[in-house]
């Protein structure tokens, strides 16, 4: 009796929400299931603990959490792994087919920034407001600009280096920046997709700025939000 209900468990596991051969449909089932889709965009720049995953998606219980990453980790788009002393804790990382995924999240992000509804000043974690960037540069203006640009946001750090039209981004600090961004997500956005006016010390609501003024102008004339769609 009990190999029976470990069998009947292990079909309806593997039993398939659509019956249809396209691969949007299997993606669905992977990461068709709510929070899926951010729990990979929370692992993009690097592995990250239980608690920094749930600190980063405001309204997941700990519950729900804990089944999306065993169901990603099931699917081969995640793995868990214990990091070496002294920091010996577990942490869970893309695999290199999961992390193929940002593509997939960065344009479903700019497909629907043209809504309406749409609110860029929501809740915004850092993970989030860097693959903005990857998001939303404009490659045109970014063709001929080199240059280190780093973000010091509380409890974490980015690096962006923008060159041949692109912005490759990683969590660490900064060695070589020309510029430094002090802050949090929302003086970020205010600063660099409200185009406040720079500052020293982020008055009126925006980042503060170390460096290269001129440097940290060009840089945030690189990204614009697109235009909302008329209803």
């Amino acid at each position: 009796m009990k190999l029976e209900k470990v069998t009947d468990s292990a079909k309806t596991a593997a039993k398939r929400w659509y019956d249809d051969a396209c691969g949007t449909a299997l993606a669905l089932e992977f990461v068709g299931e709510r929070w899926s889709l951010l729990v990979i965009r929370e692992l993009i720049y690097g592995p990250r603990r239980f608690g920094e995953i749930k600190a980063n998606l405001p309204g997941i219980s700990a519950n729900v959490l804990t089944q999306r990453l065993e169901s990603l980790e099931e699917a081969g788009i995640l793995v868990r792994r214990r990091l070496p002393s002294p920091a010996n804790v577990q942490v869970y990382d893309l695999t290199d087919w999961g992390r193929e995924a940002e593509i997939t999240i960065r344009e479903m992000g700019r497909w629907a920034a043209r809504s309406p509804r749409h609110d860029p000043m929501a809740f915004m974690s850092t993970a989030s407001a860097m693959t903005s960037l990857r998001t939303l540069i404009d490659p045109a203006r970014a063709s001929d600009v080199a240059m280190t640009v780093a973000f010091d946001f509380p409890n974490d750090a980015f690096v962006a280096r923008v060159a041949d039209g692109g912005i490759a981004i990683t969590r660490g600090e900064p060695l070589d920046a020309d510029v430094i961004f002090t802050g949090d997500t929302l003086a970020m956005r205010h600063t660099i997709y409200g185009k406040l006016p720079l500052s020293s010390d982020g008055i009126g609501g925006g980042l503060a700025v170390a460096g290269d003024f001129a440097v940290a102008q060009r840089f945030v004339d690189l990204f614009a939000l697109p235009e909302k769609i008329a209803l």
